[in-house]
């Protein structure tokens, strides 16, 4: 989520636009906007309710006249509500949603906080819904943004076809199957693994490629994915990278791609490894709705099933004319949909109901 804010404010300034982000002194945030030569007001801490943050950013609206103001937490409304009411500014406020809330927010103080909101923007539907259920926001006040990526970065014509071949001496008639994201609860690391195992015993030119690490406090679980291999006896057909930046690269070694995560908003690895031109099988649950269509992208089977995972599979690996027709569909699906510049086409476009001409 932090750097979709820092993508979408390069993105608006390569467009032509002023940008100032407000952002807690130091943080990675911070640095990250720092290093892309990003215009930054800091405050020292987030507080839900904090006289001293609530007269800095009175100071800063009244110095400047901005447009619009976009922020990308809900919390930060319980910020901006105050200053906008008390002080009387009109400025318009968006907010971008990228994760659902299980928390009843139709109470009459969130009513107050979410009274300044003008636009609030849903990355997927599953998060559109979860705004109407969740929060006092009239339907006509949520829209749908899908969010975008660089599909020049993420372009199989310019990149270095099967590095990872040659990095882990496999051969080409190896067929490469791979996951990649953080190893955590719920992104499907054990029923891909489990898949792994029948497929194993049914083929024997199947390597299995998995790309990420832990994240922070989650060592314990990360281990217990590593060894669950040896634990099935497959572990020769395994190849654990690690993290890696030269994700492009990456998928553009696989043959098919795997994204078993229990429940997406959205899935930007998902749409990173379409746009490589790479067919994938996907849960068919919540924000991966948006992205993948059934038997034209990808083939999608019921959240957590590893024996129907493990057959959708099976289905690209016996047929490479299956696994070109999905490879050509993906990449076209997010040219036409999910491109960084189709996004900030329909943000800008947004933007501009609000601003007076």
């Amino acid at each position: 989520m932090e750097m979709q804010v820092i993508n979408t404010a390069v993105q608006l300034l390569e467009s032509g636009h002023e940008i100032d982000l407000l952002l807690i002194d130091n943080s990675k945030l911070y640095l990250e906007a720092r290093k892309n030569r990003i215009n930054t007001i800091t405050v020292d801490t987030f507080k839900y309710f904090s006289l001293i943050q609530i007269i800095k950013l009175r100071s800063v609206l009244s110095q400047k006249n901005y447009n619009i103001i976009h922020t990308h937490f809900s919390k930060d409304l319980w910020l901006l509500t105050p200053v906008l009411r008390w002080f009387g500014f009109n400025t318009p406020v968006i907010l971008t949603k990228h994760v659902g809330s299980f928390i009843n927010k139709k109470d009459t103080l969130h009513r107050y906080i979410y009274s300044r909101l003008d636009l609030a923007l849903a990355i997927s539907k599953v998060i559109k819904k979860n705004l109407e259920d969740t929060t006092p926001l009239k339907s006509n006040q949520i829209e749908l943004l899908y969010s975008g990526i660089d599909d020049e970065k993420f372009n199989p014509e310019k990149v270095a076809k099967n590095k990872l071949r040659k990095e882990y001496k496999l051969s080409e008639e190896q067929i490469l199957i791979g996951i990649a994201g953080r190893f955590s609860p719920g992104k499907g690391h054990e029923e891909f693994i489990n898949a792994c195992e029948i497929l194993v015993g049914k083929y024997k030119n199947l390597k299995f490629i998995v790309i990420g690490e832990s994240s922070y406090g989650e060592s314990k679980y990360g281990k217990k994915i590593a060894d669950m291999p040896a634990a099935l006896g497959i572990e020769d057909n395994f190849i654990f990278t690690g993290f890696r930046e030269d994700m492009p690269e990456v998928f553009n070694s696989l043959d098919i791609f795997v994204f078993p995560s229990h429940a997406e908003a959205f899935g930007l690895t998902l749409v990173e490894a379409m746009c490589m031109g790479l067919p994938s099988v996907c849960t068919a649950s919540d924000g991966i709705l948006d992205i993948a269509i059934d038997n034209e992208t990808s083939f999608l089977f019921e959240r957590e099933n590893y024996v129907e995972l493990s057959q959708k599979i099976e289905l690209l690996i016996h047929s490479k004319e299956l696994r070109e027709k999905l490879a050509i569909n993906a990449r076209q699906r997010v040219l036409s949909m999910f491109t960084k510049k189709i996004y900030i086409e329909n943000l800008i476009s947004l933007y501009k109901r609000f601003i007076p001409e």
